[in-house]
């Protein structure tokens, strides 16, 4: 049967959009079957590479438990961890892990027992907090012992909040005077406002301070636009703190000097089309908030990279901006994808890492630029080798998921070490349907040494 022109010219167009495969690319499923997990976070431990933990959200309930896997093989093979869940709460969430400068391994989530008003999380909240974990040995052993760095935990409190997406670090720097810290940020919705808090902690996550405002201008009491959210942090050498989060329709920086004891007056650096947008085909929703990071390498002149997806293009685009004066100025936007402007297909919920050996700057993002629908979704890396003036685009995942509108989370996440970079993200399962929302955590590797 012969071809029509209109169908070979189709498949011209996606052969001309294929793009090359990441070098030594692997992927591997994380999670168990049958259930509904979202929102990985991924690291490497820089004093011992080949460690890799994965951490999760969800269970056999869209809404359930933390989970960690942790490999001894580069991200290569993971085996589930014990001991992650805590039964004093109903639900562990928005999780993320960070490797000390010891080698231990931390697991940082939400806890509650039930969310307040649908977006406005503050209004009927009960119970809540944010929760951290230690392993001692590369995540294949947690401590029983969980502290707060805040919490309500009665549920009754005259002046409860909700605290939510909390994001913790671990400063590994060893010239640093701070070395050894861990710092986590956060939004904080209040029925009026909300506002980004921070706490350290200096023995090992075993207390926290007493939390510190530091977003110097209130957001909207809502998780939409207007209100602050996607707190994100990169520790330069010397201790010092960069922060950033989004605030409407602007990325918002600051910085401390002191190990987190206080902070800069926190102030607008970029402005960006809206980071929080629900117009994507197949999913609820989309949140494109900045992610910070910085080339910690000696004599690189305290360069700072920020990423964020947007929709200033038409259809959403990833953005990559620079600073090479610690944050005081910023180059104007890179477009990281390498898609046709304009042509109706969207890169979203990305996730950035700069190497610390290299200094090559990586992304990571949700990429539809191959389907005609602008439906199936496959993962895509993108590599800068010029301190983020270009990128060059690298498929990862090669078969498409359709989302269904399950609940994929708000991010991916990656990490990288001498041009090794590990991701974790969130596909439906091959049984998925609009009725069956069956959700994965897969973790993709690749090798560009």
């Amino acid at each position: 049967m012969r071809s029509s022109p209109a169908f070979l010219l189709f498949s011209l167009i996606c052969l001309a959009q294929e793009l090359p495969l990441a070098p030594r690319a692997r992927i591997i499923t994380v999670s168990p079957d049958g259930g509904h997990y979202s929102e990985p976070g991924i690291a490497i431990n820089p004093r011992n590479p080949k460690q890799v933990v994965v951490v999760f959200q969800g269970g056999k309930k869209v809404q359930g438990t933390a989970t960690a896997a942790w490999s001894s093989e580069g991200g290569l093979t993971f085996t589930l961890a014990q001991g992650t869940g805590d039964s004093n709460w109903k639900v562990l969430g928005d999780v993320t892990t960070t490797f000390d400068n010891a080698g231990a391994v931390y697991l940082c989530s939400i806890a509650f027992d039930k969310l307040g008003t649908s977006s406005y999380w503050a209004h009927g909240a009960g119970r809540n907090g944010i929760v951290v974990r230690r392993s001692p040995d590369g995540g294949k052993t947690w401590e029983a012992t969980v502290s707060a760095v805040k919490a309500f935990p009665a549920g009754t409190e005259r002046n409860i909040q909700f605290e939510d997406e909390p994001r913790i670090y671990a400063d590994n720097n060893a010239a640093s005077p701070y070395a050894g810290n861990l710092y986590v940020g956060w939004v904080e919705w209040q029925t009026t406002q909300s506002v980004i808090l921070f706490s350290r902690s200096t023995d090992h996550a075993k207390t926290w301070s007493q939390p510190l405002r530091i977003s110097t201008k209130a957001g909207l009491p809502r998780d939409d636009n207007g209100g602050l959210a996607g707190f994100t942090q990169a520790t330069g050498p010397d201790g010092a703190i960069y922060a950033a989060w989004s605030d409407g329709s602007n990325i918002v920086f600051t910085s401390s000097h002191d190990g987190g004891l206080s902070f800069v007056p926190s102030h607008a650096v970029m402005a960006t089309g809206p980071t929080y947008f629900g117009d994507v085909p197949g999913v609820a929703r989309v949140q494109g908030f900045p992610i910070l990071a910085m080339d910690v390498r000696s004599g690189h002149n305290g360069r700072l990279y920020l990423c964020w997806s947007d929709y200033t293009n038409g259809d959403v685009d990833v953005f990559v901006a620079a600073s090479g004066d610690y944050g005081s100025s910023w180059s104007a936007p890179v477009r990281v994808n390498n898609d046709a402007l304009h042509n109706g297909k969207d890169q979203f919920f990305q996730w950035m890492a700069v190497d610390p050996v290299s200094g090559n700057v990586f992304v990571d993002f949700y990429d539809r630029r191959v389907e005609a629908a602008n439906y199936g979704t496959r993962l895509t890396i993108a590599r800068s080798t010029d301190a983020g003036r270009t990128f060059r685009n690298y498929a990862l995942s090669t078969v498409p998921f359709a989302p269904f509108n399950a609940f994929l989370g708000d991010y991916t996440w990656m990490d990288a070490f001498d041009n090794r970079v590990v991701v974790a993200w969130t596909e439906t399962t091959a049984k998925a349907s609009a009725t069956n929302k069956e959700t994965i955590i897969k973790v993709g590797s690749a090798d560009f040494r």
